[in-house]
């Protein structure tokens, strides 16, 4: 059986895990104090939450799914959850106890802020479940810190300092988060080269089938998806191996593959145009220039 739980609001996720709401737009939230769950005996649940959450994961209870990825966690261990995002869950079916730490506020609470104004360069609220961040013991130090501090203010109480103090707590503990992450990226480097190294075939195989034709100009999503990642940790990492973004990865494949084309005085711009992708050849034009330098015509007659 299949269970949907939806969450809309901080006191929707206080009540299912046994804290009271000190304040109706954010927590930091002891899943240890939160009741044992059984969802209802349903083997597959899915959680709806209209907030952002920070999981801080410190038990084995359940395998974790979102989109096509299952991700085996292991202890300390982030995940991040934005607003409208399903989490699917998958247990034995037995009661398990929760334990570890959640960050929960919802988008009101940071508007006008400048947390609010930055929230959506965390790219890491747009990645997997089996992209997220292990963390080791020292960084898990920091973590506790931070919300520790988010929770000192709740215990304060509401006042007209809570929302900056909160907000800027937030943005600390995130900032910490992003570093944590390019951390990550340089100790899992042998892993990214093979990323990076699958990434370079597919669009080999790409620009060498009649893909271009079918589907037009390939994207950064596309490729993400055909490598199994989402599109903000596939982007994060490309730049963080390379210091180039994956679309600029892409561009450059596409602009040598027209430049070898224009060589070929057989074919019109129009149709080495359509063999890239491109819909108008005007629209290739103006991208061979912008790359080059030159119009494609303008090339073929200087080489």
């Amino acid at each position: 059986m299949e269970g949907m739980y939806r969450f809309e609001s901080i006191n929707d996720y206080n009540i299912l895990n046994n804290h009271k709401t000190l304040h109706p737009l954010v927590n930091v939230l002891d899943l240890s104090l939160a009741n044992p769950r059984d969802w209802d005996g349903n083997k597959k649940v899915r959680l709806y939450f209209g907030f952002y959450c920070v999981f801080l994961k410190e038990f084995k209870g359940c395998d974790l799914r979102y989109g096509r990825q299952y991700y085996d966690y292991q202890e300390g261990t982030l995940l991040f959850v934005s607003p409208g995002q399903i989490m699917d869950v998958e247990t034995d079916g037995q009661i398990y106890q929760p334990i570890g730490h959640v960050l929960a506020f919802h988008p009101e609470l940071i508007h006008g802020t400048a947390l609010g104004q930055n929230i959506d360069s965390y790219n890491f609220f747009g990645y997997h479940t089996n992209e997220a961040l292990h963390i080791s013991d020292d960084e898990r130090e920091i973590v506790m810190d931070c919300l520790s501090k988010i929770k000192y203010e709740l215990n304060k109480g509401v006042d007209k300092h809570s929302k900056k103090l909160i907000a800027s707590n937030i943005e600390l503990f995130l900032n910490y988060c992003d570093r944590f992450y390019d951390r990550q990226f340089i100790t899992r480097d042998n892993e990214n080269k093979g990323v990076l190294e699958k990434f370079e075939a597919k669009m080999k195989n790409y620009f060498n089938s009649d893909a271009p034709q079918k589907l037009g100009l390939p994207t950064v999503t596309y490729f993400a998806d055909e490598l199994n990642l989402s599109s903000n940790y596939f982007g994060d990492l490309v730049k963080n191996e390379t210091g180039k973004s994956a679309k600029d990865h892409i561009q450059d494949y596409m602009i040598e593959i027209a430049k070898k084309k224009t060589f070929n005085t057989d074919k019109s711009v129009s149709e080495i145009a359509y063999e890239l992708g491109f819909k108008y050849p005007q629209h290739f034009n103006r991208f061979f220039k912008k790359q080059v330098g030159y119009t494609p015509n303008e090339y073929r007659m200087l080489n």
